[in-house]
Order: structure tokens, then sequence, then C-alpha cells
């Protein structure tokens, strides 16, 4: 039987590989996500049991001593397989063995490797880089049972796997034909002359097989798989401010990296070994190149998206490495990039370079030959300490986040100033709890306050209990936008693909759900999509179904969800948004700390408190405003008037008249810095370095 419903499974996993989704009722209309997509958005979270189990994204549900005895257990036909620090690496048991025939010995020159990811379950093929789930490739791991209708299913399944799998095979990005390979130091010279770049040695693009488009003046440099071969480029060129500008090839889910083995004056066997051990990682390949000027003891590797993300596909290329120093921007940014990053590959082998002034990247390093990046190296340090530790061992971050006083404030709102002078930013490892009598806007206000923030690159996710996603993204594109597109639906393609590309992500829960399969959802999320933000609307949606608890009191459920939540933001340094309904009281009192629903907890565990404040339905001249009621981290309260727009559903604050008007008369902006209703106007910001 169990079989049967697999079989069925598949074939309807396959059936709607084929289909073109037409938009009908019944189709699900908060994500569209292809069967074993091996490049899907992995946007959606569902743990409906109709849902189509064909999400690569989505949470394992099996212990990883579950995943280690399948695969220890299939060693006879396989082989031996190697566990690293983040994956765990064994031959593909669907390209190598043939149910029926596994008695048969693997005869295949080059085997097929795949590397299961021990923290989300996913595995990833070395050949075609096919991203799937544990379950999509459990059952075909041997022994298993040797009945001839088990075994006949198990092959058409099989079938219909590779089918699956060949469909995104060759799917990379090769550099472009009229792109030249550098293979000789006179045409590297010429491409480092023409780009500026000042100390970097021709050697090193010819290490990195660099090409060349003399016409367009752009250097292209491959990036790589586990296998070494080429699935995407990055390309450095001039831009119109004359700084280099870089741009990635796939923009999103790169699994590829750039290595340079950089060598010793005295090469010998010893410094061989610890290039292949050792490892630098850096976000851009200035820096890579730079390292590359630089006769060091070690390889370094350049990331794909920078300070956006690090793919899980991207982990088996840096499993033969036991140590990585991390060199990134020194910023806050960075180092709280740098400290994310270090939990998915092991925080155990991790050093990091501190970020303050007198530790450069190591491009700048280069540039100002004040400090030699050697000595930078020499001072990088762990980022774990002990129980008990001294100022000595925290002098450093003490001195960045001086140096980084803004920085450190957070992230700035360009649509709430007044949150600015308050809050002074958002930041990450803090919870924040908004609050507000029914019906006073409070899901509009949380969309319109994270979009702020998503599009400043804070990647999002967005659980919205109360209102479906679809309904949520209308309001989300309609505040981007700054008005109703059902009256220009000829817009919405180029503000659809706009919207695409900011990192927000949603959980497809709606109605009330358990807390542990939600924190399941959102651990995830933060592992794979490096989530920064996430919001909650609303908590009572998760307090009905606590399956450990059912005889205990509202209140001990609400205790026991808000801790879990602030646990989370604390250990994933991640900032949680929660929408808290209040207790019923008189219209006429205004709202305050104590008014949140259930007990004392969550004003204590939050870092923010705000409240939504409508005295409009009490007072003739009442208004709605937000109340920052508790902050931690500096103190600062105060309120920020709330006015509507309803073309746009936003609260942005609007700009004074220049005549000196009051502040709500002028015309609205939206995130572009455009008056709603005007031209779109294009401020594509490239990063350069």
């Amino acid at each position: 039987m169990l079989v049967k419903r697999l079989l069925c499974s598949y074939t309807k996993a396959l059936n709607r590989s084929h289909r073109i989704p037409n938009g009908s009722k019944n189709a699900n209309s908060d994500c569209n996500v292809t069967p074993f997509d091996a490049i899907s958005s992995g946007r959606c979270f569902s743990s409906e049991a109709n849902h189509p189990p064909d999400d690569a994204q989505k949470p394992v549900t099996v212990s990883l001593y579950h995943m280690k005895k399948i695969i220890k257990g299939s060693s006879v036909m396989l082989g031996e397989s190697f566990e690293g620090p983040t994956c765990i690496q064994t031959v593909c048991p669907v390209c190598h063995i043939v149910p029926g025939t596994e008695g048969k010995g693997i005869t295949d020159a080059i085997r097929k490797k795949i590397f299961v990811n021990k923290t989300t379950g996913n595995f990833t093929c070395s050949s075609c880089q096919y991203l799937g789930r544990w379950d999509h490739i459990e059952k075909f791991f041997p022994p298993y049972n040797r009945a001839p209708k088990t075994v006949q299913e198990l092959r058409k399944l099989r079938d219909g796997f590779l089918e699956l799998k060949g469909e995104h095979v060759g799917a990379v990005h090769p550099i472009p034909r009229d792109a030249v390979l550098l293979d000789s130091i006179e045409g590297a010279r010429e491409a480092i002359r023409c780009l500026h770049l000042e100390n970097i040695i021709p050697e090193t693009l010819l290490t990195v097989k660099a090409h060349w488009q003399q016409e367009k003046r752009e250097l292209f440099i491959p990036l790589v798989d586990v296998e070494d071969r080429t699935i995407g480029y990055k390309i450095l060129h001039i831009g119109s401010d004359g700084e280099i500008s870089e741009r990635t090839v796939p923009e999103a889910n790169a699994s590829g990296l750039i290595y340079l083995r950089c060598f010793p004056s005295n090469t010998g066997t010893k410094a061989k070994d610890q290039s292949q051990t050792n490892a630098i990682l850096v976000l851009n390949v200035l820096d890579l190149l730079a390292l590359g000027s630089v006769k060091l003891n070690a390889t370094a590797v350049c990331l794909p998206h920078g300070l956006k993300t690090l793919p899980q596909q991207c982990l088996p290329g840096l499993e033969r490495f036991q140590r990585f120093t991390l060199w990134f921007n020194y910023d806050t940014a960075g180092w709280d990039t740098a400290r994310n990053y270090a939990k998915k590959l092991d925080e155990r082998r991790c050093m990091f370079v501190r970020p303050t002034d007198q530790h450069p990247t190591p491009y700048k390093a280069l540039l100002e030959e004040a400090t030699e990046p050697k000595t930078i190296l020499s001072k990088a340090q762990p980022i774990l300490h002990q129980s008990i530790t001294t100022f000595r061992a925290l002098r450093q971050d003490v001195l960045s986040d001086l140096q980084n006083i803004d920085k450190v404030q957070g992230v700035k709102w360009k649509r709430y100033p007044t949150l600015n002078k308050l809050l002074k930013g958002h930041r990450k490892g803090e919870l924040t709890v908004l609050t507000g009598p029914t019906g006073c806007g409070k899901t509009t206000f949380m969309s319109d306050y994270s979009l702020d923030l998503a599009q400043q690159g804070v990647s999002t996710l967005w659980g919205s209990f109360e209102i479906r996603n679809t309904r949520l993204a209308v309001t989300l594109l309609r505040q981007m936008v700054g008005r109703p597109l059902d009256e220009n639906l000829t817009e919405f393609e180029q503000w659809a693909d706009t919207f695409e590309r900011l990192p927000i992500y949603f959980m497809t829960f709606h109605g009330q759900q358990p807390i542990k399969i939600v924190m399941e959802a959102i651990e995830h999320a933060q592992y794979v999509h490096d989530i920064q933000h996430v919001i909650i609307d609303n908590l009572q949606f998760m307090m009905g179904v606590l399956d450990e608890a059912k005889h205990l009191d509202r209140y001990w459920k609400q205790d026991a969800i808000i801790a879990a939540f602030r646990t989370f933001a604390t250990r994933r340094n991640c900032h949680v948004t929660l929408v808290i309904h209040p207790r019923k009281e008189r219209d006429s009192d205004e709202l305050t700390t104590s008014s949140i629903f259930g007990g004392a907890k969550a004003s204590q565990e939050a870092d923010n408190v705000l409240i939504i404040q409508d005295k409009r339905l009490t007072s003739v001249r009442g208004k709605k405003y937000l109340q920052i009621a508790k902050n931690r981290y500096s103190g600062d309260l105060g309120i920020m008037p709330l006015d509507f727009d309803k073309a746009s559903l936003s609260y942005a604050q609007r700009k004074k008249k220049p005549e000196g008007g009051d502040g709500e008369t002028s015309t609205s902006s939206d995130s572009t810095g455009r008056p709603v209703g005007g031209e779109p106007i294009d401020r594509t910001v490239r990063r350069a370095f």
C-alpha cells in the first residue's frame, strides 16, 4: 500500500511537471512550484497533507541518525560514505542501481555522487546539480523489500525520477562565446590595464581561467561546481561612475564558487597540503585577486552572492577544507553575515577577520599598503567563546561597534523617518511585538513596514495566518507601486518582475497551526535563505493547537510560544516581529504594554513594543498613531502619526510642502523615490568595490 501511494504521488508530480498553470480556483494560489525543481525559488513552506511533495526546500522531518543509518546500510552496494562537516557524501543509488539487479557491482568509471545536507536533509547531485528532498531518494537505498511487485514498482519510480532529473541536466550558464580565454601574460596585463586593477598581478587571471571581452571591456570569471565544471560566471566592468561593478550569473541560487590557490614564496609539500585544507572566504572577485597577489599558504574562495545568501548547493564544494578564514566587508552587515555563514559551515572550523578600520578588505588593504594582508590574517580569531570571557577577547568587537555606530543601530527605514529617530533602526536578533485594536490596520502597517526593509535587502519571511498569501502579495505589490494596478493591468508584468526580485518569502500556513511545525519551517527558511526578518501575524493562531499541553491554560501556551521565538531570534541572530491582539478594553482607554493579551512575558521578552492607537471612533478630532511603548536599545519612546493613503494602502510619512506645510498634504512617494502616480524612476543600485 505504501509503494502504491508513493507511485501515485510520483505520477502526479510527473504530470504536474508538464502541466502549465491555468490559474483555476483549484490551483494553489499561494505558491506554484514545479515538482522536483532543482532551481525552484523555494519561497513556500507548507504543512498540508495534500500539498504536492515537490518542494525541495520543505523542512526535513527525519533525524540525522536515521539518514546516516540508511546510508550506512547501503554501503555493501554503494561503497563507503563520507561524512563531512555539513554533508554526507555517497554514491547516487538511483543512477547506479536498478531495483532487482543490485547484486551486480557498480562498474561505472565515474560514479555520480550525491551530497546529503545534514541540516536540511536535501541532497545535491554532483552530475546535474539536481536538488531534491531526502524522502525523494530514501526508498532507493538498498537493501529493500525483494517482493517482485515492489521491485517492479520501484523500477517505474526510478524511471520517472531519472526523467525528471534529466530535465535539469545542463541547466548551466556558460561564458559568452565572444569572450576570449586569457592564456598569456600579455593578454592578462591588457585586461588589468583596461579595468584599472592596481597591484593585481596578471598570473591570477590565468589561474582562475578568466575570459576577456575586448569590445565591451568585460572580464568573466567562471564559477565552478564540486566537479570543477563551469556552471556560471561573474562579470567585472567599469560602471558609469568609474568604479568597478560586479554581477553574478545566475542571479540567485548559484551553486558554483571561484577557487584561487595562493602559494607562498617557498613552495613545498607542506605548503601545498595547507593550501588544500585552509581557505579564505571573500565576497567579491577583487578581494580574491588581491589575495592572489599576496603569497599565502591557503586557497582563496569567492562566494557567488556576497552578503545576500550562501546557497546550500555550494556547501559540497567547501567540504574538503578543514579551516576557513572569513574575510568580509568591515561593517556590521558583513560581521552579522559572517556569523550566519559560519553556522552553515560549522563554527568549529571558522576563523574571522574582525571588521575594524585597521582590518580592511583584501583589495583595500592591497591598495592602501598600510597593513600587510598577512598581518591581518594572523589576527583572525574564532567566533566561539567560552562560557566565561574577558574584555580582552571582546575588545575588537567593541571597537567594531564604536567605529560602525550607525550600522550597529540597524537598517534605517526610508518610509518612516520618525522610527529612525526613536528606534534608531531595524536590528537583527531582536523581538518586536506589535499590537492594536481589531481593524486598526496592523497587517497593512506591518506589510508596509516590512516592504521598506525588504527593498533595502533585508530578507523577510512572512507567516500570515489570518489572510491568504495572494491577498497579502496584492497589498505588498500595491504599496510598492503606490497605486492600484487593477486599473493599469498593462504594467503588471513590469512591476511583478521587480517585486519578484525582492527577498520576500511566504509560509503557506493558514489558520491554526502547531508551534512545532511553524518553527521547523522558520528554522529551515533561515538556514536555506538566510532570513533576517520573520513576521508572525498573528500569535493567537498558534495557541489553540499546542499538542503537548492541551490541558493547560492559554496564558501558559502563549508564554511557551513567545519563549520559542525569543530563543530563535537570539540563537539565529534574526529579527522576529509578533503581531498580538490586545485584551478587550474600553474604547476610550488607551492601550498600554499591559493591554497585550496573555501574561507579562510578551512585554518582558520583547525588545520593542509598538502599539497602534486608533482614536478616530472615540473622538471627533481623533487620530491614528503608532506608539513606541518600549525600546530596549536606546530607551527613546514616542509616537508617530499614521496618515493612511488609500491609493497606495500605505502609512508612509509624507514630505512637507516647500511653503512650510504641515506635512500631511504633500504628495506621498513610493519606495522608488518618485511621487505616486508619476513616471517610475530607475534607481538601480550597483555594488561598487
